[in-house]
């Protein structure tokens, strides 16, 4: 059958496998490939389970498995199958039962390991009865530090494991809120992103032998054609490539595989090496997001981001429609944002630089138009209006001269508040010590004399002793 997707009904669907050539694709490595009959990425004989893009656990959005799972031994894109023409395979029956959300969406019940790690955190940061004594409180202190910081580990306890202290627990200060563009493309574009541990240029100029490379990866069939999209510079020498694979049918049509289909493939634990050959760190869908999951994303705000930071950073998004908030935790993630960003900067500029060539050879040797003219006399008179002395510019003008006065001001009376000439400092210093030198000398006088009166008083009262007892 020329399209089924998988070996024939009561076969095991297995494949021989063959090595391939050395020297594929050049730099990203060489892959090994499976041959089978019309794109069957079977699993082994005795698995019985679904293959390339059947059944396979879907782990980019969580949008559970897309394509359910054959019966018997055949693999296949889904279920329904069967005997009939090839293209049949996406013609994929509706799953019987509804799939839960997975993945990034779903949050498994784990409450009694949530809870001790809850109580434990609380023990380590408010009790620790580690030493038994005052010390406890000064770990108590050291363990909140870390807690704040978001690394380390939180001893608490001779007979519990002490807490490990990450980025995303509560505690942690060095968070905040940013906002992404939510994609718009369908599942049906089949649109893939790999994240390439290599350089543009290096992807660029290798790109025909990625292609064949990722043919490969993918068992070398024939109806199908690996596409590319896209080439974008990432930061810290990494490179965006999002692709599409198109599958033939013999009648001549043609349709792209599904997003989720073709990630679930590039998941499983075979294929991931290959691509990791080939210099892949990541792999991802670009699929838009259902109502139901921006909803239930929204809802629950992600660990250890505070409640309340998450409610007005949904409140603070600027286009609740194209951006979605997301968090940044540690100084990491802060950085790597800025990155992309500056490079998606470097890019809107260097794309602006060559439309404004192009404008300039287009429009050369034209004439002023009118719309052209009209819009030189508007900027001319926004000019104006801005260099009058009466406008803009002076009021301008007079409020930088308000504020460097003032800041000239702060200046003046901070340093005759605050600052004392070292030399100054020194000569006070020595004349406290003097002062105080001679207060010590007085207090050892003082105590002296006290001395010397209390001797005297006791001479005192035994002479009138003494007087009492000869004249009586």
């Amino acid at each position: 059958m020329a399209f089924n997707f998988g070996a024939p009904s009561g076969t095991s669907g297995t494949a021989a496998a063959t090595a391939a050539p050395a020297g594929g694709f050049g730099g990203f490595g060489t892959t090994s490939t499976t041959a089978g009959s019309a794109f069957s990425f079977s699993a082994p004989a005795n698995t019985g389970t679904a293959g390339l893009f059947g059944g396979t656990q879907n782990k980019g959005f969580g949008f559970g498995t897309g394509f359910g799972t054959t019966t018997g031994t055949t693999t296949g894109l889904g279920t329904g199958l069967g005997t009939g023409l090839g293209f049949g395979g996406f013609n994929t029956q509706q799953q019987q039962q509804q799939t839960t959300l997975g993945g990034l969406f779903s949050q498994p019940t784990q409450a009694p390991a949530q809870s001790n790690q809850l109580i434990n955190t609380a023990s380590a940061l408010s009790a620790p009865t580690l030493l038994g004594d005052e010390r406890d409180a000064i770990l108590a202190k050291w363990n909140q530090l870390q807690a704040f910081w978001g690394t380390g580990k939180g001893y608490f306890n001779n007979n519990i494991p002490p807490v490990e202290f990450t980025q995303e627990n509560p505690f942690c200060r060095f968070k905040a809120v940013g906002y992404s563009c939510m994609p718009s493309n369908k599942d049906e574009d089949g649109l893939v992103v790999l994240v390439f541990n290599k350089k543009e240029t290096d992807i660029r100029s290798q790109q025909q032998q990625l292609v064949e490379s990722l043919h490969k990866v993918l068992g070398g069939n024939q109806t199908l054609t690996v596409n590319i999209e896209g080439i974008k510079t990432l930061p810290d020498d990494q490179t965006e490539v999002v692709i599409y694979v198109v599958e033939r049918s013999p009648n001549g049509t043609s349709r792209r595989v599904p997003a989720t289909t073709l990630y679930a493939h590039f998941e499983q634990a075979n294929v991931k090496t290959q691509l990791q050959q080939l210099g892949v760190t990541l792999s991802m869908t670009r699929t838009e997001l259902s109502p139901a999951q921006i909803k239930q994303l929204l809802q629950n705000p992600p660990a250890g981001v505070d409640p309340i930071i998450w409610e007005q950073a949904k409140v603070d998004n600027p286009d609740s429609e194209k951006l979605i908030p997301v968090p940044m935790v540690g100084f990491k993630e802060l950085l790597r944002r800025l990155k992309v960003q500056d490079q998606m900067t470097k890019q809107h500029q260097t794309r602006l630089d060559v439309l404004i060539k192009q404008e300039i050879q287009r429009k050369s040797g034209y004439a002023i138009q009118a719309d052209e003219e009209q819009l030189r006399v508007q900027l001319d008179t926004i000019q104006c209006e801005l260099n009058a002395p009466t406008q803009f510019k002076g009021r301008l003008n007079e409020l930088m001269s308000q504020i460097r006065m003032q800041n000239h001001f702060g200046a003046v009376k901070s340093e005759e508040r605050y600052y004392i000439d070292a030399d100054l400092l020194r000569e006070i210093k020595q004349h406290l010590k003097q002062q105080q030198e001679g207060l010590s000398h007085l207090i050892s006088i003082i105590k002296d004399d006290l001395e010397d009166i209390k001797l005297v008083e006791h001479g005192l009262n035994e002479t009138i002793h003494i007087r009492g007892g000869v004249f009586s």
